[in-house]
């Protein structure tokens, strides 16, 4: 196939330092209030003529103080022509699906009186008219499935609270037990024609990922204990008989077992499954097995690539699924009778997901971001013809001739003589031979990686002249499985080397600064920060973001110890002192670096306790600290004016300490102003 054209950013070459400052300023850049303009698109359905693309577009209203985002819901032809928006107003539209004739369409949406309507599942015709609501279930609808047959919708939803519970409540009588009560999510049935929901599964059990069989008779789907985040690695696979409501397991493992798939014939059922106890960080394989729950078996057993959710062709010999290699996501696919591994020649450099197969197995839809422009919706033949792209979601960067950094994959040897790659981001203006400031910025996980796709963060410190490193150290995904377990037992050792010899390499070829350096860093990125902080004198700022510092307080408050547990040889009762060699707090006394502390308040994944106990001591040590908290905000940022702020508070803290005053927040066409704020 021919690949799509990288498009690389218009750049302005001029002499000398305070020359390019200059041409940088005349630039349009991308200020931190742009990236909330980035309008996302995703969730591509095919109709089942193979004539017509469902998906959604998240935007958010520029012009209200909020900055409120709502998800709309559009439809194109596969040709690019006719597209167009189907839903409107100020409520979220999501999940779209195509009734199995291709008359309907079903989404996703809380619309109705009250103040706090709940989700429920809406339909509307395919050929035009307004939506009207199909479920009125007693919770929200967590997700929905047509069955093939087309007159049964299978949803998810959790159980009510129990009505004694809800009393208490009321009464502010609300003491918790944790652990005490779990509301599971199990499945339903509604009948479309006759508007009856009946309950299909029940159970000290939570549910999840169901599929259809072929014949409309049976569904498979997950199980886990409970719906804590700790124990989603914790499933089997199961199955319901529809008619008669008997469940029975299919399949065990001593991990996880997900996403499980009915072959078009029905005679088969392939999922994702790992043997490996409880989390941890090995390759989940393809398994198949009958619908019976014998001759189970693993496909691609000896492959080094990581399974996901399968997806099977219309004639069942082959299974496609999309994983990681490199710093680019793609597709591979599986010959279920040979057992021959094919890279299908389909994507493109960057990060390809969401992938959608027309019934008839001859069109891929799905979601594309390239290095160098935000995520579109693409379509292309099977036989690998040119890609046609379907949306324009984000055509005002065009139009408004924001410039954008070049974005490339890089290469260099780390202590132990082995290639490691990374993502490196150009400033606007850029020139060979001046060095600039440099941000190395690690990714979280450890278990993932950067990918060579746009990135708005890396893109707004481009345009305030920063040179961008982020680096796939030992540890992240997409390597190989003895690169990403090589950094168990490792944290701050070959991930650290892997960084640092980054750093070093950026210096040699004239990209950084090196007196003008920093490193910031979220989750475990943030670790890799504070670990860097207290391991060398070399930068000039650090900000370490949701960040682990004290890994053995760190096991008992976050909501995935066993993850945790999984890289340091059990628990910190077990491994005591394994976890206080490798905790940042450790070594908190080493720091010389100014340091920003952020987090979000109401973060359970990395508890904001973390900074706080980072914080206390570089205080009582007299270092140079900040520490800045945001309310009601988890490990992922949702507030607009929070994710903004964060933006601006880093340009001006790392402007200021390495001379580099912020462009972007300072241009005319932005209406408000970068300010020191009351750090």
């Amino acid at each position: 196939m021919r690949r799509l054209t990288r498009i690389s950013c218009v750049v302005l070459v001029v002499a000398g330092a305070s020359g390019i400052a200059v041409a940088q300023s005349a630039m349009r850049v991308l200020s931190a209030r742009d990236t909330l303009r980035i309008n996302q698109v995703g969730n591509p359905v095919l109709s089942p003529d193979g004539e017509w693309v469902l998906y959604t577009v998240r935007t958010r209203d520029m012009e209200k103080d909020a900055l409120d985002a709502v998800t709309y819901l559009w439809r194109v032809r596969v040709d690019g022509t006719a597209n167009h928006q189907l839903t409107r107003g100020h409520q979220n539209a999501t999940a779209p699906a195509w009734s199995p004739d291709g008359s309907l369409i079903a989404f996703l949406s809380a619309r109705g009186e009250g103040d706090a309507p709940l989700v429920q599942v809406h339909l509307m015709r395919a050929d035009g008219g307004e939506a009207w609501p199909a479920t009125a279930h007693e919770e929200g609808i967590e997700s929905f499935w047509f069955s093939p047959n087309g007159t049964t919708l299978l949803l998810t939803a959790r159980d009510p609270l129990p009505e004694s519970e809800q009393t208490r409540r009321d009464l502010q009588d609300d003491a918790v037990v944790v652990d005490g009560l779990f509301r599971m999510t199990h499945l339903w049935v509604h009948e479309i024609a006759t508007g009856e929901t009946t309950r299909l599964t029940e159970g000290e059990m939570t549910l999840a990922n169901p599929d259809w069989s072929p014949d409309s008779a049976h569904v498979v789907y997950e199980v886990r204990p409970n719906p804590t985040q700790n124990d989603r690695w914790r499933s089997d696979i199961w199955m319901v008989d529809v008619g008669t409501r008997e469940t029975r397991r299919l399949y065990e493992n001593a991990g996880s077992d997900t996403g499980p798939r009915w072959s078009p014939d029905g005679r088969l059922i392939a999922f994702a499954g790992n043997a490996h106890p409880s989390s941890n960080t090995m390759h989940d394989k393809l398994y198949l097995v009958s619908p019976e729950g014998v001759d189970a078996r693993i496909l691609l057993e000896h492959e080094d690539h990581d399974f996901a959710t399968p997806i099977w062709s219309p004639d069942g010999r082959r299974i496609f699924w999309s994983t990681g290699v490199g710093t680019s996501t793609t597709l591979f696919s599986v010959s279920i009778e040979s057992g021959g591994l094919l890279v299908t020649d389909v994507a493109s450099r960057g990060r390809n997901t969401q992938w959608d197969l027309s019934a008839d197995g001859t069109r891929w839809v799905w979601v594309y971001t390239r290095p160098g422009w935000p995520a579109e919706i693409y379509t292309t033949p099977r036989d690998g013809r040119e890609p046609t792209q379907l949306t324009d979601a984000n055509a005002w960067l065009r139009e408004e001739a924001v410039q954008l950094g070049q974005v490339e994959t890089v290469q260099w040897q780390n202590s132990a003589g082995q290639l490691v790659e990374g993502v490196l981001t150009r400033p606007l203006g850029y020139q060979p031979g001046t060095s600039y400031p440099f941000i190395v910025n690690p990714h979280g996980g450890p278990t993932g990686a950067s990918l060579e796709a746009f990135n708005p963060s890396a893109q707004f410190f481009a345009g305030n002249g920063y040179v961008v490193l982020q680096p796939n150290f030992r540890g992240s995904t997409n390597y190989g499985q003895a690169f990403t377990n090589a950094n168990i037992d490792n944290w701050g050792v070959t991930d650290y080397d892997d960084v640092m010899t980054g750093v070093d390499w950026a210096i040699a070829e004239g990209l950084a600064d090196p007196d003008r350096l920093i490193c910031y860093g979220w989750s475990y990125g943030g670790y890799l920060s504070a670990w860097i902080a207290t391991q060398t004198d070399r930068f000039q700022a650090i900000s370490p973001g949701a960040g682990l510092t004290n890994l053995y307080s760190m096991y008992s408050t976050n909501d995935i110890q066993d993850y945790l547990a999984s890289f340091f040889g059990g628990t910190p009762w077990v491994a005591t002192e394994n976890y206080r060699e490798h905790s940042p707090m450790t070594y908190v006394a080493n720091v010389t670096s100014p340091i920003l502390l952020m987090h979000g308040s109401e973060d359970t994944r990395v508890p904001p306790e973390q900074s706080v106990e980072f914080y206390k001591a570089l205080k009582d040590l007299g270092k140079d600290v900040t520490f800045v908290r945001f309310p009601r905000e988890g490990h992922g940022f949702a507030e607009s004016h929070h994710q903004m702020d964060r933006l601006r508070r880093y340009a001006e803290y790392f402007g200021r300490h390495v001379d580099n005053r912020p462009i972007s927040e300072t241009q005319p066409h932005e209406a408000e102003r970068v300010t020191d704020g009351d750090e």
